[in-house]
């Protein structure tokens, strides 16, 4: 165990550590304020633009899945012990598509909300950008919530119920207060790991050389997956690898702040951990 952790430290380590010396010398308050330079010889530029879009694509896709994986896991788990026969097959059908959502490229998430709604609009969106990437974070947060939800003790909601709790109010008052912290750290984990995409967005989101002062959602917008991608296949100059290392630097920690978030959530919660 200890050889094949070590095994799976040598390439995080070296990731890492040429991300710190090539990304580093790229960091300044300017970075993370002004517009990426139009000339891909020259140094300087910054992030901004796509610093903001990645933090609005991620606010409406969470909007999105958050609330619909919670939902579904809350069916999952309530039908688990229904005694309807049919009311069980149904969320053992809905749980499968879960678990194939899971195992969806992620491209094919993008070409799929491309042919549906960006031809549809006529034009690429944050919308579009926003629901592909809420695609792939459904099945997470459904499959989090949903483990989660099955850890809350039954003589919980046994004692609701034999209050004359309606299953509406059991669900609102007793289950999902017990796992908030629960179905919080699956929603970081979902938003983590829809962070770092670049498939999608090329398809839907496009990206956008302006800092979007007012948020349109139905306008492309920039993001660092997007950033990094064309300025490291596009581009391959000096100054466009040196400020993708930055821009790469910037977005993994962003993920690694996400992931250490819903790892202290899931500490503090309880009696729940982390699913």
């Amino acid at each position: 165990m200890w050889l094949c952790l070590a095994l799976g430290l040598v390439p995080l380590f070296a990731v890492m550590g040429q991300m710190l010396v090539s990304g580093v010398p790229a960091l300044s308050w300017g970075f993370f304020t002004d517009l990426p330079p139009l000339d891909p010889m020259s140094y300087g530029g910054g992030i901004g633009n796509a610093l903001v879009g990645t933090l609005v694509l991620l606010g409406i896709a969470t909007a999105i899945a958050a609330p619909a994986g919670i939902l579904t896991a809350l069916f999952l788990s309530e039908s688990a012990t229904s005694a309807s026969r049919s009311l069980r097959r149904v969320a053992s059908g809905l749980g499968f598509l879960v678990d194939i959502l899971l195992g969806v490229p992620s491209i094919v998430a993008g070409l799929t909300v491309y042919l549906g709604i960006v031809i549809a609009q006529g034009h690429f969106s944050a919308l579009a950008g926003a629901i592909a990437l809420s695609v792939l974070m459904f099945p997470v947060v459904v499959r989090a919530a949903d483990e989660v939800l099955r850890l809350v003790p039954t003589p919980h909601k046994e004692a609701a119920l034999a209050l004359g709790a309606p299953r509406w109010r059991l669900a609102w008052s007793v289950v999902l207060p017990a796992a908030a912290p629960g179905i919080l750290t699956g929603v970081m984990l979902a938003a983590a790991r829809a962070a770092g995409e670049t498939a999608p967005l090329i398809f839907t989101a496009l990206g956008s050389g302006n800092i979007p002062t007012s948020i349109n959602i139905f306008e492309p917008i920039a993001a660092l997956p997007k950033l990094i991608f064309d300025n490291t296949i596009m581009s391959q100059t000096p100054a466009s690898l040196r400020f993708s290392w930055g821009a790469a630097l910037v977005l993994v920690t962003m993920i690694l702040v996400l992931n250490l978030g819903a790892r202290f959530i899931a500490r503090k919660a309880p009696g729940l951990e982390t699913p």
